[in-house]
């Protein structure tokens, strides 16, 4: 226990002094700013000096949102919106960036005035960047999934006695959710499927909240409730006689996002939560 908590500390230190890293080389880019911005007003350096200096700082600060977003320990779960766009936007930023970078370096290497093996370097930190964008997209494509998983529980909450079966199906079982029952959920697909219990929600969610649901001890699985997966699920949570929703499609026009929700319906949160 005292080796853990040794390390928790380790760790919080080490995110502080990164933290603490990235504010300080932002600021000593703020000040070459300036020290360049007075040299090229006084003719001593040209403009194009100042352009590529403001540009690292440009590039720094969205290397900062990844560093923060994408990188920093942040789930999906515990993702916004806004922050969801603004990490795919700073990633796309730095990897435009990179692209243009290379391009200009590829030229200078065909006009004979750089060297061909000086760009490889260029090109490992494009290959980097474009990984970093795929990276970005698909965890903002995870969050619009369980963004969408809400937003459909929400409109079902709100209109259950109207929504089709169709679209879902409500299981009310015993009425009984806990810890305990998921643990054994989760062994019993990994032993059927060989593969983890593909969870995209467990319990409230930064979207819940912004949704005012309150989810606390609800599941969310991202399974088409038809398909072999959600229909053994289904099964298994009717043997079990634990409660569940399954969702195939969006209500209301919404975005498609079949899924399983698991417990009781959600409830709205309180002031006090």
């Amino acid at each position: 226990m005292r080796d853990c908590s040794l390390l928790v500390l380790l760790c919080l230190s080490a995110a502080v002094c990164l933290a603490q890293s990235s504010v300080t080389s932002e600021a000593r880019q703020k000040q070459e700013i300036e020290r360049i911005r007075e040299l090229v007003d006084a003719g001593a350096l040209p403009r194009v000096r100042l352009e590529e200096a403001e540009r690292q700082l440009e590039d720094l600060r969205d290397r900062q949102v990844l560093d923060r977003v994408l990188y920093g320990g942040l789930t999906v779960e515990e993702l916004t919106e806004e922050q969801a766009d603004e990490m795919v936007a700073a990633a796309r930023r730095r990897l435009e960036r990179q692209e243009k970078a290379y391009k200009q370096a590829l030229e200078l290497v065909e006009a004979g005035a750089r060297a061909r093996a000086s760009v490889e370097p260029l090109l490992e930190e494009l290959n980097f960047r474009r990984e970093t964008l795929r990276l970005a997209e698909e965890r903002a494509g995870l969050f619009r999934e369980l963004a969408a998983q809400a937003a459909n529980e929400k409109e079902v909450e709100e209109q259950s006695a109207a929504a089709p079966v169709a679209i879902a199906e409500r299981y009310d079982g015993n009425g009984i959710f806990n810890e305990s029952q998921l643990r054994k959920i989760e062994a019993a697909f990994r032993k059927k499927f060989d593969r983890p219990l593909p969870i995209s929600a467990r319990g409230t969610t930064a979207v819940h909240r912004a949704l005012g649901f309150d989810h606390r001890n609800r599941v969310d699985v991202a399974l088409n409730p038809d398909q072999p997966e959600g229909a053994w699920l289904r099964q298994y949570l009717e043997a079990a006689k634990i409660p569940y929703f399954a969702f195939r499609a969006a209500v209301a026009g919404k975005a498609t996002a079949p899924h399983i929700h698991i417990g009781l319906p959600s409830g709205r949160l309180r002031a006090s939560d």
